[in-house]
C-alpha cells in the first residue's frame, strides 16, 4: 500500500507486515477472478485464521491475539485493500464473535470461542430484518421459551455469510417490552429448521455471500442464550460500535487501493505530450484523493485509541464509519474518472472498487443512521 504507518510496537509492525504479505500472496492473485465468478472463498478464511488474523481482538486465553483495536483494524485495512469482500467478511466474523467473547459466560467462552477464533468455523450476524433494517427494536423474529430451551421463528435479511456460516449470532424477540424484549442467541449452522434463501444478486462484493436466513421453529438449548434474556439490544449496539470501526478500516483500504491504481495509471499515461500526473488539474484531484484517504485513516484510528483506552467511543465509531465509507465512494469514483474510458471497463479494477464502495455506505447502519446516532450523542 502507498501509506506509511505509525505503530505502537515492533510486534504490531510485524503483524501488519504479515497481513500485507499474506494478502499479496494468497488473496491478490484470486480476488478479481473470484469476484467475476461470484465465488465465495471459504478456504481463505481458514488461511487467515491459521495465520492468527481472525482472532486478533480477543483474549489469548481463548485463542485470541489480544491486540488493541489500533493494530487489528489496520490488519482489516490491509486485507480490504487487496480484496474488499474478504475484508468485510473478516470484519463480520469478528463482529459475530463479539457477543460470546464479551457477554458470554466463562463456560460459553471456553466451549465455543477457540473454534470461532481459529477460523475453522465461520460466523454470521443476524440482526437486520426486511422491515427493520435500520431499527433493530422493531424486529419480529421471536424466540419462545419451550421447556429447557427456546424455539426461534422468523427471517433475518442481508446476512453476510448466510447459508455458508458455521454459526449465527441471532437477535430475537423474547417479550413485547420495547426496550428489554430482545435477546441474543448462538445458533449452530446445521440447526434443524434453519435454511438460507437463494443468495442476493448484488452490485458488488460478489465474492461475499449475502442471503436471508429463515428460522422455521429452530430449537435452541438455553445454554445458547448469550447474556441475559432481554439484553439483546445492548449486546447488538455494543457489537455494532466495534463493527463500524471494522468497516471503516476496510473502506479505507479500498480507497487506498483505488488511489494507488489512479496514481500508477497517471504516472504511465501521456496526454498532450506529458504524463497525466503532470497536468495540474488531474494532479490536484489525486492530491484530494490522498487527503481523503489519510483523513479516513486518522479518523478510524482516533476512535480505535478511545476504545483501547476504555473510553466511550460510540459517537466516534459512527463518525469513522461515515467519514471512511463516504470517502471510499468519493475516491473510487474519482479513480474511475482518472482512468477515463479505461476506468469504465473491466480491464482495470477501478469499476469494481466503485461498486464495492457503495454498499459500505449502507451496511452496519446506513450513513443517514450514523448522522442520527451522532446528533443524538450531541443532544445528550
Amino acid at each position: 500500500m502507498g501509506a506509511s504507518r505509525l505503530l505502537p510496537s515492533v510486534e504490531a509492525q510485524d503483524l501488519i507486515e504479515l497481513a500485507r504479505e499474506l494478502a499479496a500472496k494468497e488473496l491478490a492473485p484470486r480476488a478479481a477472478a473470484a469476484e467475476r465468478a461470484g465465488e465465495f472463498p471459504r478456504e481463505v478464511y481458514r488461511t487467515l485464521g491459521r495465520a492468527g488474523l481472525l482472532s486478533l481482538p480477543y483474549a489469548e486465553e481463548y485463542g485470541g491475539g489480544e491486540q488493541p483495536a489500533e493494530v487489528y483494524l489496520q490488519v482489516f485495512e490491509e486485507i480490504g485493500s487487496v480484496w474488499a469482500s474478504v475484508g468485510v467478511g473478516a470484519s463480520v466474523h469478528a463482529l459475530s464473535c463479539f457477543p460470546v467473547a464479551t457477554f458470554g459466560t466463562e463456560v460459553q467462552r471456553k466451549t465455543w470461542l477457540a473454534d470461532m477464533l481459529s477460523g475453522e468455523t465461520l460466523g454470521a450476524y443476524c440482526l437486520s430484518e426486511a422491515h427493520a433494517g435500520s431499527d433493530p427494536s422493531a424486529l419480529r423474529t421471536r424466540a419462545v421459551r419451550d421447556g429447557e430451551g427456546y424455539v426461534i421463528s422468523g427471517a433475518k435479511a442481508w446476512t453476510t455469510h448466510g447459508g455458508t456460516a458455521d454459526f449465527y449470532v441471532v437477535f430475537a424477540r423474547t417479550s413485547d417490552d420495547p426496550r428489554h424484549g430482545i435477546s441474543c442467541f448462538l445458533v449452530p449452522g446445521d440447526a434443524e429448521g434453519l435454511s438460507a434463501a437463494p443468495p442476493e444478486h448484488k452490485m458488488g462484493l460478489t465474492g461475499s455471500v449475502t442471503a436471508t436466513m429463515n428460522f422455521d421453529g429452530v430449537r435452541v438449548p438455553a445454554e445458547r442464550l448469550i447474556g441475559l434474556e432481554g439484553q439483546g439490544l445492548a449486546i447488538a449496539f455494543a457489537a455494532l460500535d466495534s463493527g463500524r470501526l471494522g468497516i471503516a478500516a476496510v473502506a479505507t483500504g479500498l480507497a487506498q487501493a483505488a488511489l494507488d491504481l489512479a496514481v500508477s495509471y497517471a504516472k504511465e499515461r501521456e496526454v498532450f505530450g506529458k504524463l497525466l500526473i503532470d497536468h495540474e488539474g488531474l494532479a490536484f484531484l489525486l492530491a484530494d484523493m490522498a487527503v481523503g484517504v489519510e483523513t479516513a485513516r486518522a479518523t478510524y484510528l482516533s476512535a480505535a485509541r478511545l476504545r483501547d483506552a476504555g473510553r466511550p467511543y460510540a459517537r466516534e465509531a459512527s463518525i469513522a464509519k461515515l467519514v471512511a465509507t463516504d470517502n471510499a465512494m468519493s475516491v473510487t469514483t474519482d479513480a474511475v474518472q482518472v482512468l477515463g474510458g479505461a476506468g469504465y471497463t473491466q480491464d482495470f479494477p477501478a469499476e469494481r472498487f466503485m461498486r464495492e464502495a457503495k454498499v459500505m455506505q449502507i451496511f452496519e447502519g446506513t450513513n443517514q443512521i450514523q448522522r442520527l446516532v451522532i446528533s443524538r450523542q450531541l443532544a445528550r
